[in-house]
């Protein structure tokens, strides 16, 4: 048996670590079944993951963001309640954008002729106050002098953006959804028509006409 000479010609063997579990992430698929089943924290998880995206997408639809906040929450109540229903024809991402898509287009077309009619009244009494004064004098046209000091570019860039979002949402919905969809959102259009329950060559359309809509709307800007 050889004598150690010192503690240095001791050799140790290496201690077993612990082996790391790696849990991969639950794909959407497994977290609206989860959620189907009851699974609370499941659809947490859900509602985490795409919350973000699908309140900006209502947002650049209605140029509102509390409006876009709430409509976000009102989507996955609508997810949730119809969990059951849902196929995995398609991307769990595409499902949800459709349920938003949906009941943006049901509040515009329950909105719409009201809220038109609210502006043409609101409009009419501007004007009315404006052209026709209650001095009893007579009507005059209405064009003050800008007093506004002069922009600078950061000024101008942020009214620009502004502009943007405001044009995208005076678009008819049937051509902002797509454009918000592909040129926001980043979607690919096989993935807008599926959501939009069309073809791609209509998807296509309608964002090349709503490009059209925007540069004219943006001629002053450009």
């Amino acid at each position: 048996m050889r004598t150690l000479s010192s503690v240095e010609e001791l050799e140790f063997a290496p201690a077993a670590m612990p082996a790391r579990v790696v849990i991969a992430p639950m794909s959407d698929h497994a977290l609206l079944e989860a959620t189907r089943a009851g699974d609370e924290d499941a659809f947490a998880e859900l509602v985490g993951r795409y919350r973000n995206q699908i309140t900006s997408y209502i947002y650049r639809m209605t140029n509102d963001y509390e409006e876009a906040v709430d409509l976000a929450q009102e989507t996955f109540v609508r997810l949730y309640r119809a969990a059951g229903r849902y196929q995995t024809t398609h991307a769990f991402s595409t499902y949800l954008y459709r349920i938003a898509t949906n009941l943006l287009y049901r509040i515009a077309t329950n909105l719409a002729i009201s809220e038109l009619r609210k502006r043409k009244r609101r409009r009419l009494v501007s004007l009315t106050g404006l052209l026709n004064p209650g001095d009893g004098g007579e009507a005059v046209d209405f064009n003050p002098a800008d007093e506004r000091p002069l922009q600078d570019v950061n000024l101008v860039e942020t009214e620009r953006r502004e502009a943007i979002s405001r044009a995208i949402s005076t678009l008819p919905e049937k051509y902002r959804a797509p454009l918000v969809l592909r040129d926001v959102q980043g979607k690919s259009y096989d993935e807008i028509a599926a959501i939009l329950a069309t073809s791609e060559g209509t998807v296509k359309s309608r964002i090349n006409r709503a490009r059209n809509f925007l540069r004219d709307k943006m001629h002053a800007y450009l």
